[in-house]
């Protein structure tokens, strides 16, 4: 049996995940990763930093809802509590802020970011494994709907969680290759109904706690609002075109807008009209028609491979996966020399978001063979020249 580190979020997920390893005879040892999110009162708590310290629940004051709140400290405590496990707070606060920064400056440059993917590359299996390491812990257990598999040669694969509707192997094709044996995924195997059975059956107060939907850093949604907070000044009215460049209406920022949004234009053509292109040196946002959302392809940097990385300039069928919400569809992958891979889709796909992450997929193993980040698609005709970046 083997000590771990469970990342306890305060979710019914991350608390199954722990009784789970219990049950099965390893030493469990909680962690809750302090991020600063708004209401967050953690530094009236003295002391939590790096080394962890035992979480005193009477010391626990009532922020906002969601994500990594200090309700969600308040809960994962009280189930480590009632496991009988250590639990530890690790202060991460400083380290998230790289995390906000990153956000806010992709929405300055026209992209479209997911800090969920950089938390867990960054905090979740960066600084919380190397925190394992520190107090002798054999690997890191989260909540994930995912999955991994040992093979004789010593090697450890990434694959989808078996329940399809909330599979979470997107969000962590950016761990390092090496760190996939120190992972450990108890859940990946379940559907969200076993998972809320299981903690029933554990005894888990958080058996019928609802999911968080937000961004633990935005809970109230209003991205541009963090934007404006993080970078004052810098939301300014601008011109919304068409294709041709002819200005239909006025925003109050480009950072309000992503690519393939439809509600919130504030124009209002008589049809159905979608968000194409942001362009920040000019401050323009260029709408048009949904098939001008279509791409053939995209191109992605920053790429994180999980398997033996196929020889440049060779082409790769599997399927990519462009965005959290998405299916992954069939395409064709060429890895380019240095790092970054292109893809060609069998079918044209909707609002290719630079900023997000593209991963890629063997369909037949479910198995993530790992990812980049896009760069830009490959349908620059969707947006006329004269608007062009």
């Amino acid at each position: 049996m083997a000590k771990i580190l469970v990342a306890m979020s305060g979710g019914v997920d991350s608390s199954v995940a722990a009784a789970m390893l219990q049950r099965e005879g390893h030493e469990v040892v909680g962690c809750f990763m302090r991020l600063g999110s708004p209401g967050d009162t953690f530094d009236e708590l003295e002391p939590f930093d790096t080394a962890g310290v035992v979480c005193d629940p009477a010391k626990i004051r009532i922020g906002h809802q969601g994500c990594c709140s200090i309700n969600d400290a308040a809960d994962a405590r009280e189930v480590s509590a009632q496991l009988g496990v250590s639990f530890y707070v690790c202060n991460f606060k400083k380290d998230f802020g790289r995390i906000i920064d990153y956000f806010v400056d992709e929405y300055e440059q026209g992209r479209t970011p997911n800090p969920c993917v950089r938390c867990n590359d960054w905090l979740k299996f960066g600084k919380l494994h190397e925190y394992a390491r520190s107090i002798g812990a054999e690997a890191v257990a989260s909540g994930h709907y995912a999955r991994t598999e040992q093979h004789p040669d010593g090697s450890t694969s990434l694959h989808r969680g078996l329940d399809r509707a909330k599979d979470q192997s997107y969000v962590l094709f950016g761990a390092p290759r090496e760190r996939l044996g120190e992972m450990r995924l108890p859940v990946g195997g379940l559907s969200k109904s076993e998972v809320r059975s299981l903690a029933e059956e554990f005894g888990l107060p958080v058996f019928d706690k609802p999911d968080s939907q937000e961004i633990c850093f935005v809970p109230d949604g209003d991205y541009a609002g963090l934007v404006e907070r993080r970078r004052p000044g810098s939301l300014t009215p601008g011109p919304i075109v068409d294709e041709s460049g002819k200005q239909l209406g006025v925003h109050e920022g480009h950072q309000h807008f992503t690519i393939g949004q439809r509600r919130g234009l504030g124009v209002a053509l008589g049809h159905p009209i979608f968000v194409v292109d942001r362009i920040p040196d000019t401050n323009t946002v260029v709408v048009g028609p949904r098939d001008r959302l279509a791409s053939k392809g995209l191109f992605a940097k920053e790429t994180n491979w999980l398997i033996d990385p196929p020889p440049t300039g060779s082409t790769l069928r599997c399927q990519a996966k462009i965005r959290y919400n998405a299916d992954p569809v069939p395409a064709e992958v060429v890895r380019h020399e240095g790092d970054g891979f292109e893809v060609q889709f069998d079918a044209p796909q909707d609002a290719v978001a630079p900023g997000q992450a593209c991963v890629l997929y063997d369909e037949a193993a479910d198995q993530v063979l790992g990812g980049g980040w896009i760069e830009r698609s490959r349908a620059v005709e969707n947006v006329a020249p004269s608007v062009t970046r």
